[in-house]
């Protein structure tokens, strides 16, 4: 198990300068809050939202270690919004831990960074004991490039008939371009469930035709 402290490295000089570079072009941008267009002001919101989360990083690792469920999850979202490598760390921590929240958010999060790093981490989920958790795997794994046993693995959700896997996973392998599936998915859309159907119907649509 990865210990939280271990990320709590002290304060060098390059952290002060991001922080202080960080803060610069947030005070740069405060006036674009006002702009007359609406796109700008927009995009100025954002730029800080990002800037106040990279020189925030000490108080995000914070939030995760002693913070409520809420701030601990949305402290796993702002991890996400900063990006790259340093972020794996903690966001691996939290997907192995007791708490579902925690690991169906840091799975998702990994998914949308697509870390080649994360993938082992990802596809460990499919095997979770919470469904919610399993579907936030499936749905991560397209945005990786799997090995032809987590393919396999993704298959077998395909006849999940849950209403909610089989429907991740069609749309997964469609994404994927798996062919090996193209017969199954086919047959999703006959399902009882309406979600299976509606996502084995856009499956099709986006499977590229071969």
């Amino acid at each position: 198990m990865i210990n939280l402290k271990l990320f709590r490295r002290p304060v060098s000089a390059t952290d002060n300068s991001m922080k202080v570079k960080a803060r610069s072009r947030i005070e740069a941008l405060r006036p674009l809050l006002k702009d007359p267009v609406p796109e700008v002001r927009t995009a100025a919101a954002e730029a800080i939202e990002k800037l106040e989360a990279v020189s925030a990083v000490d108080d995000i690792l914070a939030a995760l270690k002693t913070g409520s469920m809420g701030a601990r999850v949305g402290a796993i979202h702002a991890l996400g919004e900063i990006g790259g490598e340093k972020v794996l760390p903690p966001l691996i921590y939290c997907a192995r831990r007791p708490e579902v929240d925690l690991r169906s958010a840091a799975v998702a999060v990994l998914g949308r960074l697509a870390l080649p790093a994360a993938l082992p981490v990802v596809a460990e989920l499919l095997d979770d004991e919470n469904p919610i958790v399993q579907g936030r795997a499936i749905a991560a794994l397209r945005n990786f490039s799997p090995s032809p046993d987590i393919l396999n693995k993704l298959r077998s959700f395909l006849s999940a008939s849950d209403g909610v896997l089989e429907a991740e996973a069609a749309m997964t392998l469609a994404g994927l371009n798996d062919q090996y599936s193209l017969s199954q998915i086919h047959a999703l859309l006959a399902s009882a469930y309406a979600s299976t159907r509606q996502a084995a119907a856009t499956a099709l649509s986006i499977m590229p035709l071969q």
